[in-house]
C-alpha cells in the first residue's frame, strides 16, 4: 500500500522541498501538498511515476514491503502455471491482490464481485498475452 511517509522520507534524505519536487516532477503543488498531508491515501499511476522519476526512485520505493512473518510465497508457488483463464473468483482474487499497483489507484478487488473479479482477472491474462508479443524477441 501507499504509504507517504516513504516519500517524505526520501525528500528528507535528498534535502528537497515540496516546492523543488513540484519544479522537478510537474505535479501540482496542490497535489503533493495533499499527498504528503494525507489527504491523497492513494496517488494516481501517472503522479507516483513522475514523482519517482524526479526523486531517481522506483515506484515501488512509495509503497510498503510485506516484512511480516507469514511465509512469502510467489505466484509461481501459488499457480504453478497461469491459467490461460480464470474460472475461480478466490484463485483470481489472490492472483490480482498480488500486484501491489492496482492498489496504488485506489483500486480495491474486495469491492467487484466473483463475475466482475473473474472479467477483471481474465482481462489482465488478455492483457498480458498482448504486451508479450510486443516485447517477443
Amino acid at each position: 500500500m501507499f504509504n507517504k511517509n516513504k516519500l517524505i522520507s526520501i525528500l528528507e534524505n535528498k534535502r528537497w522541498s515540496a516546492y523543488k519536487l513540484w519544479k522537478s516532477s510537474g505535479v501540482s503543488q496542490s497535489v503533493i501538498s495533499d499527498i504528503i498531508n494525507g489527504k491523497v491515501k492513494n496517488p494516481t499511476v501517472k503522479t507516483l511515476s513522475k514523482l519517482a522519476q524526479a526523486l531517481d526512485v522506483s515506484v515501488n520505493d512509495f509503497f510498503d514491503s510485506d516484512n511480516s512473518t507469514e511465509e512469502k510465497t510467489d505466484i509461481k508457488e501459488d499457480l504453478p502455471i497461469i491459467p490461460k483463464k480464470f474460472t475461480n473468483p478466490a484463485e483470481a482474487r489472490e492472483y490480482v491482490n498480488k500486484h501491489q499497483i492496482f492498489g496504488s489507484n485506489g483500486f480495491d478487488s474486495n469491492k467487484l464481485d466473483d463475475n466482475e473479479i473473474l472479467d477483471f482477472a481474465n482481462e489482465l491474462l488478455k492483457q498480458m498475452e498482448l504486451i508479450s508479443f510486443k516485447y517477443k524477441k
